[in-house]
């Protein structure tokens, strides 16, 4: 089942693309690696310490041409607006069913061929000692590996691609994603 979302509009595709790559290039910003060719993953940015994070993980993706998904509460969904926050690539999410979060996005996992979803595990802009497991529990229950996607401020740069399948030891596995960021700031690295 192939959504639309701002990714399959051509024209509008082309020119974020061409802006955002001149942006990136203007701020002096780059991107290292490339996301996986595998059709469903759940990506997390970290660290999240600035609303400037996501503008640029949005230039990122938009350059790449990577069609991701987020996650947001069935409110933002109101009509008339309902289809284009989905055309934005939003999936709505209804906290109030007995079912919560990660079941509901397992079960849109397994509704779909492919599914990149874009989740910050800090849930939130500033320092936090956990990180929250929801994407982790998403990604093993949905059988989809993750990419570790980071900032790095300290360098001018965005990373994406390290694939980490879970293995269902979740403090093992998230030791070992913590590793990986270990060596990376956001922007405002006092909130890392």
């Amino acid at each position: 089942m192939k959504r639309s979302t701002i990714f399959s509009t051509p024209l509008l595709n082309s020119v974020l693309t061409v802006l955002s790559k001149a942006i990136l290039r203007l701020i002096g910003w780059r991107i290292a690696g490339q996301l996986p060719a595998t059709p469903k993953f759940v990506l997390v940015a970290a660290p999240h310490t600035s609303n400037w994070d996501f503008i640029l993980m949005l230039l990122v993706l938009f350059s790449v041409r990577a069609d991701l998904h987020w996650m947001g509460k069935d409110s933002l969904f109101p009509k008339p607006f309902a289809g284009f926050m989905r055309w934005l690539g939003g999936i709505a999410v209804n906290r109030r069913l007995a079912s919560n979060t990660v079941e509901q996005m397992v079960a849109h996992y397994q509704a779909h061929d492919d599914l990149a979803v874009i989740m910050t595990p800090e849930g939130t802009r500033s320092k936090v000692t956990t990180w929250k497991t929801g994407f982790y529990h998403i990604a093993h229950g949905a059988g989809v590996p993750i990419v570790l996607a980071y900032v790095d401020g300290a360098n001018k740069t965005v990373g994406l691609g390290k694939l980490f399948t879970p293995s269902g030891d979740v403090e093992q596995d998230m030791a070992a994603i913590k590793v990986f960021y270990a060596g990376y700031q956001g922007i405002r690295p006092e909130l890392t």
